[in-house]
């Protein structure tokens, strides 16, 4: 590493895949592009609503048989200078071998980010091209504060905006057919 780690929220730069691996298990950080990013804890509410949204999402899954359904922290490789740790990530039945023991190698079928103020520019920008350049097929992204999800849908190799939805609506997947969530459920837990 070129640089060393030496704070909350300061990165090291001209990192690869090797050097993140070299950290120590559990360690808060996330390799976006080339820099070890430290990613703190997530506030409790962030938690509620993973929870809630990973539950309902899983009971879909169960009833369904449709893949794999798992939560941070998970590492997403993308790439020697990317990889990440989503909130929840699914990935298809016909797609598991992608599912390695230490991480997922290659791009999530879909992918759930939750905002946070630390993590925010980086889940509604870099990591956002990076998903889309890898083949994420659908992009939820979930805002605590303005209790609202966009949901962006694949299309010839870009995301587009699907929806966007707030409370008193319902969030549709249009990868997991009839998998809906209600706003209501994940934001008033």
């Amino acid at each position: 590493m070129s640089t060393l780690l030496t704070g909350m929220g300061e990165r090291a730069a001209a990192c690869t895949y090797e050097d993140y691996c070299k950290l120590p298990e559990g360690a808060p950080y996330q390799l976006i592009g080339g820099e070890l990013v430290m990613t703190p804890a997530p506030g409790t509410y962030h938690q509620l609503i993973s929870s809630e949204l990973e539950y309902q999402l899983k009971s879909f899954n169960y009833e369904k048989n449709a893949g794999v359904v798992l939560d941070a922290p998970v590492d997403v490789y993308l790439g020697e200078s990317e990889t990440y740790q989503p909130d929840i990530v699914f990935i298809g039945r016909d797609r598991k071998e992608i599912i390695e023991p230490g991480r997922i190698n290659g791009s999530p079928d879909l992918v759930v980010e939750i905002l946070s103020p630390s993590t925010a520019y980086y889940d509604l920008r870099k990591k956002f091209k990076v998903y889309e350049k890898s083949g994420v097929k659908e992009y939820w992204i979930v805002d605590p504060e303005d209790k609202s999800v966009q949901v962006f849908v694949l299309s010839n190799g870009k995301f587009a905006l699907d929806q966007e939805v707030g409370m008193g609506d319902t969030a549709c997947s249009r990868l997991l057919k009839g998998f809906e969530v209600d706003l209501e459920s994940i934001f008033t837990v």
